[in-house]
This record gives C-alpha cells, sequence and structure tokens, in this order.
C-alpha cells in the first residue's frame, strides 16, 4: 500500500532568500521557528509534532527580511517513518536543483551534541551554507558551556554556531544576524570528513561515479549520498520517486539499484555490516572533534538526572499504569468540578441575553430565530466550552511536560500485543482532543500497517466534540454521589466511556492485524525527552487555540444546523386549537422523526434524538443543539429552557412514564462512543490512505 504527501498550500517565494530550519524531534526547532516568525505553531515535549511543513516571514529586527522553512524533525536523511520521508524528499530535491534554500539552519539540543551533530554532519554534505542553532543552552551547566565554538565550527565547516535558548528568549537576534550574513557569504566547498577504509571505499566506487556522471553529484556529495545509498535500502527507494525527471529514467534507475546492490554485497564480503556502516563513521568523526575539543566533556550528563530518577517511579512496570490511569481520573473528574462555575456563568449569560432579545423585539419570526434558533441551539453547545478548556489544558500539560512519551514507552508492550508499536500511542492520546491531527501525527509510524490500523482505530478514541454529550447525559442523569469513599460516580462514568472507545479500538487492532498483510517489519525507537515544567505561555496559547476552533469552526455549523432546524420544527404553521398534541409533531422535523422512530426505538431513543442523530453528522455535538433546538420550539414560553431539566421533565403522552432515563442516558453515549459521524475525519483519512476505500470501510 502506497501513500502520499501533499505539500502546503503556501510556496517559497522566490523573490527573495530563505532559510530552512532542520533538527532532531524535540530539539526546539518549532519553538524557534514560532520565535522568529511570530506564526505560533504548536509546540511539544515528545518527537513527531511536526508533521508537515510550515513557512513563515522573518521581518522584525532584520534589514534583510527573508522566508523560513520549518521541516518535520527527523534524526537523518535516511527516512524510517513517513515524516522523515517528507525530510529527505524534499531535501533530494534540493540536490537536483529544486530552488534550494540559501542557508540551513541545523537546530541542536546543546544537552546532547554528539547525537545531534550526526544530522548536522549529513546537511554539511549538500553544498549548502549551514548555521547551527545551538539551543537549550539554558539545560548546560557552566562547565560544559565551556566548549570552543568557534574551532568546533571550522572543524564541522559551518558558517555560523550561534548558542541560544528558545525557551528563555535570547541568542534569537544573533541567530537573525548569522543567517542574514549566511545569504551574503560563498559557500566553500571542503572534502568528504569521513574516513573510509580501503575496501568499503573501493566498494563504493562504482556508485560515486555513477552519481557524478550521470547526476552531476560533486565528489562530496556523491561520497555521502553512496554511503547512504549502501546503508539503507529506504535511500534509494527516494530515488525513485525522482527518477522520472531523467533523461532515461527507467535505465538509469535499474543502473543505480544494481551498482547498490553490488557495493552492499561488496561490503558484506569484508565482513562489515552495510546497515551500521554511516553511523559507525559518522559517530566516529563527531566524537573525535568533540574530544579533541572539549575533552570528554561532550555536553552529555555524566550523572543521574532529575528525570532518569523521576521515570524509576512514573515509567514502573506496575506504579507506572497506575499513575498514568489515576492521572486520567483526576482530568475527568475535574472536568466536571472545576466547569461548574463557568458553565452556570455562560447558561445564565445566555438566559439573559435571550430575556433581552424577548423584552426588546416584537414578536415575530427574527424573534422566534434568534430566541429558539440561535440562542436555544448554538447556545446550548457554548455552555460545554469551559469543559473542553479544561479537557486540552492538562492534554498539552501532559504533552509539553514530557510526560507523553513515557506513555508510548510504557504502554509498548500493550500496543505490540494488539498488533500496534508504541508510537501509535500518541496519535491516539491526541485523538482524545480531536482524531485530525492524530490522524496526521500518525506519519511518524514507519511501519505503513501499523500507520493503516491506527488511522482505522483513531475515530473511536473519545474526541472533545464528544464531550459535550456525556456531559449533558452524565450531568443530568448521574447522580453525583461518591462511591467506595472516594471515587466520584459522575467522573468514573466519563472514564468508563472513554476507556471503553479505548479497548475497543485495542481489540479492533488485533483483529485488523491479522487480516491486513504488508512486506517489512516496524521498530520503535523514542526519545525520551528531560521533564521539563510547560512554556505558561504556549500552554494558553494552545487552550485559547482549540477555544476558538470549537467557538469557530464548529460554531458555524451549529448555528447554521440550529437555524435550519428551526426552520424544519416550526413549518408547515399549523392552528394549535385543530390539533390535540404540539403542533411540533406536524412540522417537517417532526415528521421525519417520527418517521425514524421505528429504527431506533429498540436503543431507547425517540423521535427527537432521531432527528439528533442526523444532524449530528455534520459534527457529534450537533445533537446537543438539536435536541435543545426542538425543546425551545415545543415550548410555548418565550424564553431559552434550560436542556437538562426539559430532559428531566419530558414525559411520554401515552404511559406518563419518563421519556429519558438513565439506560437511555447510557445507551445514547454508548452509540457515541461506536458511531462514524464526523465527515471531517473521513476527508483527512481519504487525504492520508489516497483512497476511500478506508473511510468507506470505517463508516
Amino acid at each position: 500500500m502506497k501513500t502520499h504527501f501533499t505539500s502546503p498550500p503556501d510556496k517559497i517565494s522566490t523573490a527573495q532568500p530563505w532559510a530552512a530550519l532542520v533538527g532532531n524531534p524535540n530539539c526546539g526547532k518549532t519553538a524557534i521557528f514560532n520565535l522568529l516568525t511570530g506564526l505560533n505553531q504548536k509546540v511539544s515535549n515528545y518527537p513527531g509534532v511536526t508533521v508537515e511543513k510550515k513557512i513563515g516571514n522573518v521581518k522584525a529586527g532584520v534589514k534583510s527580511p527573508f522566508e523560513l522553512l520549518d521541516l518535520p524533525g527527523t534524526y537523518s536523511l535516511t527516512p524510517e517513518s513517513f515524516d522523515e520521508r517528507i525530510v529527505s524528499e524534499q531535501i533530494l530535491d534540493w540536490i537536483h536543483g529544486e530552488n534550494p534554500p540559501a542557508v540551513i539552519v541545523s537546530v541542536i539540543d546543546a544537552s546532547n551534541l554528539s547525537r545531534n551533530l550526526y544530522l548536522t554532519s549529513q546537511l554539511l554534505d549538500l553544498g549548502l551554507p549551514v548555521v547551527v542553532a545551538l539551543n537549550m543552552m539554558d539545560r548546560v551547566d557552566g562547565k560544559r558551556k565551556s566548549i570552543n565554538l568557534v574551532k568546533l565550527g571550522k572543524k564541522l565547516g559551518t558558517r555560523a554556531i550561534v548558542p541560544l535558548s528558545a525557551k528563555e528568549g535570547w541568542g534569537i537576534n544573533e541567530l537573525k544576524t548569522a543567517i542574514v550574513n549566511g545569504f551574503k557569504g560563498e559557500n566553500k566547498s571542503q572534502d568528504f570528513p569521513l574516513i573510509l577504509n580501503a575496501g568499503v571505499e573501493s566498494a563504493l566506487i562504482p556508485l560515486v561515479d555513477f552519481m557524478r556522471q550521470n547526476l552531476g553529484y560533486k565528489k562530496r556529495l556523491a561520497l555521502a549520498q553512496a554511503l547512504r545509498l549502501a546503508t539503507r535500502k529506504s535511500a534509494l527507494e527516494a530515488y525513485s520517486r525522482i527518477k522520472k525527471s531523467w533523461t532515461d529514467p527507467i535505465n538509469l534507475f535499474n543502473s543505480l539499484t544494481e551498482i547498490r546492490n553490488q557495493a552492499v554485497e561488496n561490503i558484506e564480503n569484508k565482513g562489515i555490516s552495510h546497515r551500521i556502516l554511516e553511523a559507525t563513521l559518522r559517530y566516529q568523526f563527531i566524537d573525535g572533534i568533540l574530544e579533541e575539543i572539549n575533552g570528554r566533556q561532550d555536553f552529555r550528563l555524566n550523572h543521574r538526572s532529575r528525570s532518569e530518577k523521576a521515570d524509576r517511579i512514573l515509567t514502573h512496570r506496575i506504579f507506572g499504569p497506575l499513575i498514568f490511569v489515576s492521572i486520567l481520573y483526576f482530568i475527568f473528574q475535574a472536568i466536571f468540578t472545576w466547569a461548574a462555575l463557568p458553565m452556570d456563568w455562560i447558561g445564565g449569560g445566555v438566559s439573559w441575553l435571550s430575556t433581552q432579545i424577548v423584552f426588546y423585539l416584537p414578536g415575530g419570526m427574527l424573534r422566534d430565530i434568534l430566541v429558539e434558533g440561535v440562542m436555544g441551539g448554538a447556545g446550548a453547545i457554548i455552555i460545554f466550552l469551559p469543559q473542553i478548556l479544561i479537557l486540552v489544558f492538562f492534554l498539552t500539560l501532559l504533552e509539553d511536560s514530557g510526560y507523553m512519551a513515557r506513555v508510548a514507552f510504557m504502554l509498548d508492550r500493550l500496543m505490540r500485543a494488539v498488533g500496534l508499536h508504541g508510537r501509535s500511542v500518541l496519535p491516539l492520546m491526541s485523538g482524545y482532543a480531536c482524531a485530525i491531527p492524530g490522524i496526521m501525527a500518525t506519519r511518524t509510524i514507519d511501519s505503513w500497517k501499523e500507520r493503516l490500523i491506527t488511522i482505522l482505530i483513531l475515530p473511536l478514541m473519545s474526541c472533545s466534540a464528544r464531550l459535550p454529550i456525556y456531559a449533558l447525559m452524565i450531568g443530568t442523569f448521574i447522580p453525583a454521589v461518591t462511591i467506595w469513599g472516594f471515587l466520584k460516580l459522575q467522573g468514573l462514568t466519563l472514564v468508563f466511556m472513554y476507556f471503553l472507545g479505548t479497548f475497543s479500538a485495542l481489540i479492533l487492532a488485533k483483529i485488523f492485524s491479522r487480516f491486513i498483510k504488508t512486506k517489512g517489519t516496524s521498530s520503535f525507537v523514542m526519545e525520551l525527552p528531560p521533564y521539563h515544567i510547560p512554556l505558561f505561555r504556549s500552554v494558553l496559547r494552545q487552550v485559547y487555540v482549540r477555544g476558538k476552533l470549537f467557538v469557530m469552526n464548529a460554531g458555524k455549523i451549529i448555528m447554521a444546523i440550529s437555524i435550519l432546524l428551526w426552520f424544519l420544527a416550526s413549518y408547515p404553521k399549523i392552528d394549535e386549537t385543530s390539533v390535540y398534541e404540539n403542533p411540533i409533531h406536524h412540522s417537517y422535523a417532526g415528521k421525519i422523526g417520527h418517521a425514524l422512530e421505528p429504527l431506533i426505538k429498540p436503543l431507547g431513543f425517540d423521535w427527537k434524538i432521531g432527528i439528533g442523530l442526523l444532524t449530528s453528522f455534520a459534527a457529534r455535538e450537533v445533537v446537543v443543539s438539536t435536541l435543545a433546538t426542538i425543546y425551545n420550539v415545543e415550548d410555548t414560553e418565550n424564553e431559552v429552557i434550560n436542556l437538562s431539566t426539559a430532559l428531566k421533565n419530558d414525559r411520554d403522552p401515552v404511559t406518563g412514564l419518563p421519556v429519558y432515563t438513565v439506560l437511555t442516558a447510557l445507551s445514547l453515549m454508548v452509540f457515541y462512543v461506536f458511531a462514524a459521524q464526523c465527515m471531517a475525519t473521513f476527508a483527512i483519512v481519504r487525504n492520508e490512505t489516497n483512497s476511500w476505500r478506508w473511510p468507506l470501510f470505517m463508516i
């Protein structure tokens, strides 16, 4: 199964110079991008956040403005996952002359210099000016800050090395100056820095000659690419994408493949493992330079850090999962406890505003639309905004603190038991907020099979769009009592709904893993970043952005559907004295609902919920505004009703029994745990899998 990535709509302008940000995951690259451009992209403390290219303009404090490209994090130019493939394919385009940057900014984590310089050494082989942004210097103690950066830059061949701290905000202006100076200077070509023994060099000579003669590579670039091709077959696969631009694509690519395979065979015959060849040579080169410049200090930590000490408890085989479950329970209980007061304020504000509309506007269609449609429908959803913001707040804290990477590590064994691995955890956890970014985050999974299974089960993770439904039903029908002396029943019910979706997803993952067959194996290697206190402004920014998206994007859909539903529930107009029941039963909406009722009655649903099931295909939370609109139209008083009260007081006209019970509430929540009703999610799945087959299968 193949997939593809589409470039973002933004395009790099050729009218002015531009630079590219490249670095390892979790090195602070996106934080630097935000400080340089002011675009406020998402910054989190685990690998795989940036899965698309981001473009911004750098102007402030610089006489020469330039554009900046933020690429996904990668450990190497040899792609091992889908997000790394974005980087490798982009750089391969630069190699072949497709609008390369004037400067590459290699972002490095100063607390792990040796590992980060691996990618920098690969970037230097491209023949483009490289400026090193030595980030996270705030984590480095005074003794290790004494490394001679000027000497290091000369040894490596970089244009400049700029120490900085994106967290504390210093060094950014110096980085801007270094980038601008990089635009002006000429690049000085250096010899290939890696020392190849006679056997390896002779095995690579045919590859080097082929690239120099047929692809026009300079000697250093040809040696670097030949070494990469011999080490990893995925590097060869990257060339298959660009072969169409060659004069004789089929013969040239076949020749390249044949020469590469022969080089691998020759290397293995000499008793050398080709799979670790490039890594071995580059780390020998890097460690040699660091030892020459600064002894054996290399900015590395020689003692057990506080993060490592904390991990002995937080990632413990027994206590770790218990702590994680306890954290989730605390979050879900806080959603009810902390949100109660602001929800009352919003509810009171909606009621006051609707009262003012009734008082100042004369009776008629406009007032009915505003009170029953807009205020009754959309207002019923806005009330749940505090709960959504609390959920996003806690999830952002877990991400930015570095704890989410530990969750992936702890759950790797469980994931493998169901046919996945730990890297699937992060997209699945993102699904608690929204399935769409979670699906896009699956690009960090190197295996297509595991990526596809993760995409298929991800919508079963209860996203924030389901939260208003859960909150309404739990807050209305589940009593606020304590069980076993310390557990709140409402929070426990919410935990059960989230875990029901999660466990169901894992069961389906196991089933899918047996039937979806692909070639190849996958590996799970993830950096555990140090714990740190999240940037408060970054957390608040994410909460603000998520709240804005809910109000603006979902609000537009809810507003439109509420107005449309008001019309369907209000027309055609019938003389109330000519019928014994409420005229809403004879409206367009009433007729549609009653037609659906026989199909859903075994679930405990009535015709009103039936209408909500239809409207919620646009967005799941719309079912709440749908019920609110119907009850407001049904009510003869000119005021916005309380939806919870209306649900409790609704009675069957024939039996006189309550229409909604605890079992009805549980049934509706379980339905939305499993319901595939988000059209935007299916559109993203179509884009990520490049086929309608899988979205239709999910539905």
